[in-house]
């Protein structure tokens, strides 16, 4: 589960992890009486949405108008706001549709001497969680890691320990940190760790995280993503959610139990099983097609499911055609085929369907589709079936 920068900026004040005051505004108006309650000579409006790159991301009806924006009047805070609300921000992460920003943060401006990146992750090959930390703040970190990794500092840390003292000396002798700054590092560091095992985080990121003239360290940004598995544990940040940020499709298949991941491509994909379903997109990709979700019906998979996943699936314009390939197991070949049966009547497919069983009633399964009204193409594998959908998605049978 993501959340914006100003919540996970209170989650860090609380924490004890520095951070700036700032104010939520919904409306030009509020952005004015924001700047006005700062008190502050300069202050930053930045959009709110559940993406990075916010700061070279712009307008889409208007390149000009940027993400991120140094104000210096209440007048000039209102502008930006007006220019930002309600329209859509386009940056490196939300793709071409861009995002709607529904609100903006105001924050109060501060005196920068240096800015860096930190964040926090879990290392599966470790088993441990990972504090990195970079001399390149303000930057696509992406682009660093892949063209000068050997910026990137790593420290990996027990979680019911914590960050040490001497992990830290280490990263600010890398860094070239000192004085009064090393000892807000040991401060900050050791919080935003703590803050990244008690909260259940799966990242944590601060990009920039700022030392101050006056040798403070400040995050200037943040970026949290928790654990959604564990967010049992904390009846607090689950109403923090924002379901305006989250795709209407993977929303709705959650609520019917369905692993679904929208992408750009044309072919619908209804699998059981996360392995499965990665290496039908893979086949799918290998045979020159371009699988247009990740969907997972999970392997008990009933007929209200599946029939819900084709709503999902044929609701997608770019759809062309759909390509079912399902091991039985748990759930039988049978009632994958009932559930195609069914779902053909409430939906009504009009695009090719490639149906691909194999498992438990395997032959029954496909006794019953061939004996159905049902315009299926079968396949006896996954690299018949892929090759028979990509053509069929292109017209070509």
């Amino acid at each position: 589960m993501k959340i914006h920068e100003y919540q996970g900026k209170e989650l860090f004040r609380a924490a004890g992890v520095p951070v700036l005051q700032g104010f939520v505004a919904r409306s030009p108006q509020e952005a004015s009486e924001a700047f006005d309650k700062l008190g502050s000579p300069l202050a930053v409006v930045k959009a709110q949405i559940h993406a990075g790159g916010r700061g070279k991301g712009s307008v889409i009806d208007n390149p000009a108008q940027k993400g991120v924006v140094l104000v210096r009047s209440s007048k000039e805070a209102a502008g930006v706001a007006e220019g930002l609300l309600g329209k859509k921000l386009v940056t490196i992460q939300t793709g071409s549709e861009g995002q709607t920003v529904n609100q903006v943060f105001v924050e109060q401006g501060c005196a920068i001497a240096r800015e860096l990146y930190l964040g926090i992750v879990l290392d599966r090959a470790a088993a441990m969680p990972v504090l990195m930390v970079s001399s390149e703040g303000g930057v696509e970190i992406e682009k660093v890691a892949e063209e000068s990794p050997e910026l990137i500092l790593k420290e990996h840390f027990d979680p019911a320990v914590g960050l040490e003292s001497f992990q830290v000396r280490k990263l600010c002798k890398k860094l070239g940190i000192e004085g009064a700054a090393a000892k807000a590092a040991d401060s900050f560091m050791k919080a935003a760790c703590r803050f990244f095992v008690d909260h259940d985080c799966s990242l944590a990121e601060i990009n920039p995280l700022v030392i101050t003239e006056d040798g403070k360290m400040i995050a200037l940004d943040a970026k949290v993503t928790f654990d959604d598995n564990a967010l049992f544990r904390h009846p607090t940040i689950k109403p923090l959610r924002d379901l305006n940020e989250e795709d209407p499709n993977e929303l709705r298949a959650a609520d019917s139990g369905l692993s679904y991941v929208q992408l750009e491509g044309n072919i619908g994909c209804l699998v059981n099983g996360a392995g499965l379903a990665m290496a039908t997109m893979d086949i799918i990709k290998y045979h020159g097609g371009q699988p247009s979700n990740f969907l997972d019906v999970g392997g008990g998979a009933n007929t209200a499911q599946v029939t819900e996943a084709f709503r999902i699936l044929l609701s997608d314009p770019n759809c062309k055609g759909v390509l079912v390939n399902i091991f039985g197991g748990i759930a039988r070949c049978t009632t994958i085929a009932t559930a195609i049966i069914e779902a053909s009547k409430e939906v009504g497919f009009q695009v090719p369907l490639v149906v691909r069983l194999e498992g438990t009633e395997v032959k029954e399964g496909r006794k019953m589709l061939e004996e159905s009204d049902v315009n299926v193409i079968t396949a006896a594998d996954l690299t018949e079936a892929a090759e028979k959908i990509v053509a069929a998605a292109a017209g070509k049978a």
